[in-house]
C-alpha cells in the first residue's frame, strides 16, 4: 500500500481485493451449483472445504494484514500452553489504510458468514445431514475469521485509548513532575571496545563501529519502561556525527530526551520521555558518577562490573521512583557498606550478598540531610585542601594556546555538634565556572564571596572553580624530530620554566610512537626511558635538579617505502608541585561560629599537578 495514497479514492490493493472474494465466491457457488451437476458427495464436501480452507488461509494470512493492518495467530508457549496472539498496526498507520479495502473486507467477511448461515437453515428444512456437515465446517472457518479480526479490532482501538491517555497523561504529569528519570545506561565507549582501523588510528578519521558499544549497565527508574532500543539510536548518532554529538550533553531524540555524561572511560545516559530541568539531570550524573568514584576509588568498566551489586543499591538509593533522594556519599556510606575485604569475607561466611545496614543512617534524625545527628570528637578540627589541575596546550613554535586551572576545595571536617562555618579568599575575583556543595550558602557568596556553611561530617568537596587565561607554565618540553632517509632523529628537553618556590616532582614525559616506526633507541641524562608494548614511551624524570636540564634523544627507524616522518607525535606532561596553587588563589580566613565553645584546630594545605598538558611536536 502506497501511504502517500488519498485516502478513499480508489482501492489501494485491487490484486488482494481480487483473490479475498474470489475463494469466498468459488467456495459458495461450487457448493450451490454442485447440486445442479454432481451427485457425488464426497467429491462435493472434499472441494468445498478446500475452496473455504484456502479462502480462510487467505484471509487470515494475506488479506486481512494488507487491506486493514491486523493479524492473529495460535502459538505454544514454553509451557505448552495454548496462546492466542492478536496484532495490529499502529495509529498511524492505521489511519493511513484505503477505506475502499477495508469496506470491502469486513463486508464480504460478514456477508459470506451470512450466507452459509442461510445454507444451513436450507439444509436443516430439507432433512440433509451430510451438506449440513459441509455448512458447518464452512461457517466454523468463517467465524473463526471473524471473531479473529474482531479482537484484532478490538485491540487496535485499545492500542489508540491507551496511546490518547498517555500522552494526556504525559503532558499533564510533565507540569507535575518536571525531574523525573526514566532510564539510566552506563555504557561504555573506551577505545578497547570500538573498532579501529588500523591504517587509520593516528588520525581524526577513526572508524566506530556501533556494534561494540554496549550497555555495561541498565537500571530502571519508574515503573514506565524505556526500550533499550533508545541507547542503539544514541550509538548510531554519536557514529554519524562524531565529536560533536559527544559535546552535546542534551540530545532530543524523536520520542525521548537524552542527558549524557562522560566519565572514566564511560558514557552515563539518563532517559526521559518529558520535560525537565537539564541542568538537573546533569546534575544527577555527575553525581553518580562522583559517589561511584568515591566509594571505589576509580571509576571504569571492569570496576562496575566487579561491583554490580553495590551499583544497583547505590541506585536504588540515590533515587526514588525517577526522583533524586539521596545524593551525599557520606549518608549513603552510612546505608551501603562500602566494598571492603572485610565485608566480602562476611558475604563468603554469610552467603548475604546485601550491603544494605539493617539500621537507619544517623542523618534521618537530622534536620540537615548532608550531616550525621550529634556527632561527637574529642578533638575537634577542619583541615582544608586546595587541589588544582593544570591543563595547557603548547603550540610546535613554543606558544601558549590554552592554559587554564581546574580547582577543588576539599574539606575534612571532624566537628562535635552542628558547626557553622565560613571561608574566605583574598582573591576570590579571579574565580569562574564555580560550583558549590548543597551545604553553602548562595547568598553570602554572591553578595560577599563569602562561603558560609554547616559542614557535612568527614571528608567532602567544598566547591569547584576554574581560573583561566594563565600567562606561563612551570616547567616547559621542547621536542625536535628530524627525519630523513628513513630514520628519525628524536631530541626532548624538560626544564623549569617559572619557579613556583616549591620543588617539581613526579614529572613524566609520555607520547605515542607513530604506527609506522619499526624501532626506537631512546636513551636520557636523567631518569628512565620505558617503550611499552603499544608503542608508548614514558620518560619518567621525577625531581628536576638544579644542576642540569633533563634531555632525551634517540633514533627512531621508519618503515621501508617511507623516509621522512609525516605524522609527529604529541607528548603529555605530568608533574606535581606540594605547597602551592598556580592559580593564585589564596585562603584569608576560617571561621568557626561560637568558636568558645570548641577547642578548635584548623590547617590548610596546597597542591597543583597536572592535568590535560599537551606540547605538540
Amino acid at each position: 500500500m502506497d501511504p502517500n495514497q488519498p485516502v478513499g479514492e480508489n482501492y489501494a490493493n485491487p490484486r488482494t481485493c481480487f483473490f479475498h472474494v474470489l475463494f469466498k465466491a468459488a467456495s459458495l457457488a461450487f457448493y450451490i451449483l454442485s447440486a445442479l451437476f454432481i451427485d457425488n458427495f464426497v467429491i462435493i464436501f472434499v472441494v468445498t472445504v478446500l475452496l473455504a480452507a484456502l479462502d480462510f488461509w487467505v484471509v487470515k494470512n494475506v488479506s486481512g494484514r494488507i487491506l486493514v493492518g491486523l493479524r492473529w495467530w495460535n502459538e505454544i508457549n514454553d509451557l505448552g500452553e495454548s496462546v492466542w496472539k492478536f496484532e495490529c498496526l499502529d495509529h498511524e498507520s492505521l489511519s493511513r489504510m484505503n477505506k475502499k479495502d477495508s469496506w470491502l473486507f469486513w463486508w464480504t467477511l460478514y456477508l459470506t458468514a451470512i450466507a452459509w448461515i442461510f445454507l444451513a437453515i436450507f439444509s436443516l428444512i430439507r432433512l440433509q445431514a451430510d451438506y449440513l456437515l459441509v455448512v458447518g465446517v464452512c461457517l466454523t472457518l468463517s467465524i473463526a475469521n471473524i471473531v479473529g479480526f474482531t479482537k484484532c479490532k478490538k485491540d487496535a482501538k485499545k492500542q489508540i485509548q491507551q496511546f490518547a491517555s498517555q500522552t494526556i497523561a504525559t503532558r499533564f504529569s510533565s507540569t507535575l513532575h518536571k525531574a523525573k528519570f526514566f532510564l539510566l545506561f552506563f555504557t561504555t565507549n573506551s577505545a578497547s571496545d570500538f573498532g579501529f582501523t588500523p591504517e587509520k588510528d593516528g588520525d581524526a578519521a577513526v572508524h566506530i563501529s556501533p556494534l561494540r558499544c554496549r550497555v555495561v549497565l541498565e537500571k530502571q527508574l519508574s515503573g514506565h519502561r524505556v526500550d533499550r532500543s533508545i541507547c542503539a539510536w544514541f550509538w548510531e548518532q554519536a557514529v554519524s556525527l562524531g565529536d560533536s554529538f559527544k559535546q552535546q550533553p542534551v540530545i532530543t531524540s524523536h520520542s525521548h530526551y537524552i542527558f549524557q555524561v562522560f566519565r572514566g572511560g564511560i558514557t552515563f545516559l539518563g532517559c526521559t520521555q518529558i520535560e525537565m530541568p537539564p541542568l538537573m539531570a546533569i546534575e544527577f550524573l555527575c553525581r553518580v558518577a562522583d559517589v561511584l568514584n568515591d566509594y571505589f576509588g576509580a571509576l571504569n568498566e571492569d570496576i562496575i562490573k566487579d561491583n554490580f551489586v553495590i551499583v544497583y543499591e547505590l541506585l536504588d538509593e540515590m533515587i526514588d521512583n525517577g526522583f533524586p533522594l539521596t545524593t551525599e556519599p557520606s549518608i549513603l556510606r552510612e546505608i551501603i557498606n562500602p566494598p571492603n575485604v572485610v565485608n566480602k569475607a562476611l558475604s563468603i561466611v554469610t552467603g548475604s550478598n546485601s550491603n544494605v545496614s539493617d539500621t537507619l543512617p544517623r542523618a534521618t534524625a537530622s534536620c540537615i540531610p548532608w550531616r550525621t545527628a550529634e556527632p561527637k570528637y574529642s578533638n575537634n578540627e577542619v583541615y582544608v585542601d586546595l587541589v588544582e589541575e593544570m591543563d595547557a596546550i603548547i603550540n610546535r613554535d613554543g606558544g601558549l594556546l590554552k592554559c587554564e586551572i581546574y580547582g577543588e576545595v576539599q574539606v575534612n571536617s571532624r566537628i562535635s555538634g552542628f558547626p557553622d562555618l565560613t571561608l574566605s579568599f583574598t582573591n576570590p575575583s579571579i574565580l569562574d565556572d564555580v560550583r558549590f556543595h548543597p551545604c553553602v550558602r548562595f547568598r553570602p557568596w554572591e553578595s560577599h564571596q563569602i562561603l558560609s556553611f554547616v559542614p557535612p561530617d568527614g571528608q567532602f568537596k567544598l566547591m569547584s572553580y576554574r581560573v583561566r587565561k594563565l600567562k606561563s607554565t612551570p616547567i616547559y618540553v621542547k621536542p625536535q624530530l628530524i627525519s630523513d632517509g628513513g630514520t628519525c632523529r628524536l631530541s626532548v628537553m624538560v626544564g623549569i620554566r617559572n619557579d613556583p618556590g616549591k620543588t617539581i616532582d613526579s614529572v613524566t614525559v609520555q607520547f605515542q610512537l607513530p604506527p609506522f616506526i619499526l624501532s626506537a633507541d631512546l636513551t636520557s641524562n636523567h631518569g628512565t626511558v620505558t617503550i611499552l608494548a603499544k608503542k608508548t614511551c614514558i620518560w619518567s624524570i621525577g625531581r628536576i635538579p638544579k644542576d642540569k636540564a633533563p634531555s632525551m634523544s634517540g633514533l627512531l627507524v621508519i618503515e621501508s617505502g617511507l623516509e621522512r616522518l609525516h605524522v609527529f607525535p604529541s607528548f603529555q606532561v605530568g608533574f606535581r608541585i606540594m605547597g602551592v596553587a598556580l592559580s593564585g588563589l589564596q585562603i584569608d580566613k576560617l571561621d568557626l561560629k561560637n568558636a568558645a565553645a570548641y577547642r578548635f584546630y584548623k590547617g590548610f594545605r596546597a597542591l597543583t599537578r597536572a592535568g590535560q598538558f599537551d606540547v605538540r611536536s
